[in-house]
């Protein structure tokens, strides 16, 4: 198995289930010119999201790591016309960009780019008394996966989803003796959810234009 076999279905698969669209073209292309890392979600792992929040019928979507936008213009366009998507980003150059691609996406009104640290960002969030989110999607720092975990939880509803992503990183999840503390910081997060009796998880692994790596997913218990 290579990467350009990867590369190869990916594009089957967009060739045939995610037509051409200008304005998500066109934030990837905004988040190149102005410096950005290529680090966003594949087409297809976008429309994943937003299949999922849209079969849950999310209304409101939290994002922790916002990037370009381009991955919040994916879950935003699941919401209702009455929903509501809070994304959270460090980097202010980062959620300038998202904002411009927001606004050309038509998406200004349903959704706010908060700049910050995460985890400060989401305890005013909850210092707020914000509003259960339907869907948590986690793709920032990954040495800070279990306070975004923690923090998810106490943002959300039974029946809400979180998921996080990048936690398999080409198979180093597995090496306890990994120098890179990315990798750590996922180890950490399956050990938390591993003993959370308040969510039911799994996770999957993924290959694609984005190399071998995964997505965790936890559904928030009942009380």
């Amino acid at each position: 198995m290579s990467d350009s076999l990867w590369n190869s279905v990916d594009a089957y698969i967009a060739a045939h289930l995610l037509p051409p669209d200008p304005l998500l073209d066109g934030a990837l292309a905004a988040s190149d010119a102005a410096g950005l890392p290529p680090i966003n979600v594949a087409p297809n792992q976008g429309k994943l999201l937003y299949v999922l929040a849209k079969s849950m019928g999310a209304r409101r979507i939290l994002e922790v790591g916002t990037l370009g936008g381009y991955s919040t213009i994916w879950l935003a366009r699941a919401l209702p016309a009455d929903g509501r998507l809070i994304t959270l980003e460090l980097d202010p150059t980062h959620a300038e960009v998202a904002r411009a691609n927001l606004t050309r996406a038509g998406l200004t009104f349903q959704t706010e780019v908060r700049v910050g640290a995460a985890v400060e960002s989401l305890a005013a969030l909850h210092a707020e008394g914000a509003e259960p989110f339907d869907l948590v999607f986690i793709d920032a720092d990954k040495p800070n996966n279990v306070p975004y975990f923690e923090w998810a939880l106490r943002l959300t509803r039974p029946g809400s989803l979180i998921l996080v992503d990048n936690v398999v990183r080409d198979g180093a999840v597995i090496e306890s003796d990994s120098p890179d503390e990315r990798v750590h910081g996922v180890r950490r997060l399956f050990e938390r959810v591993a003993r959370e009796p308040r969510v039911t998880a799994t996770a999957v692994q993924t290959v694609g234009g984005k190399g071998y790596d995964g997505l965790l997913l936890a559904v928030v218990n009942p009380d």
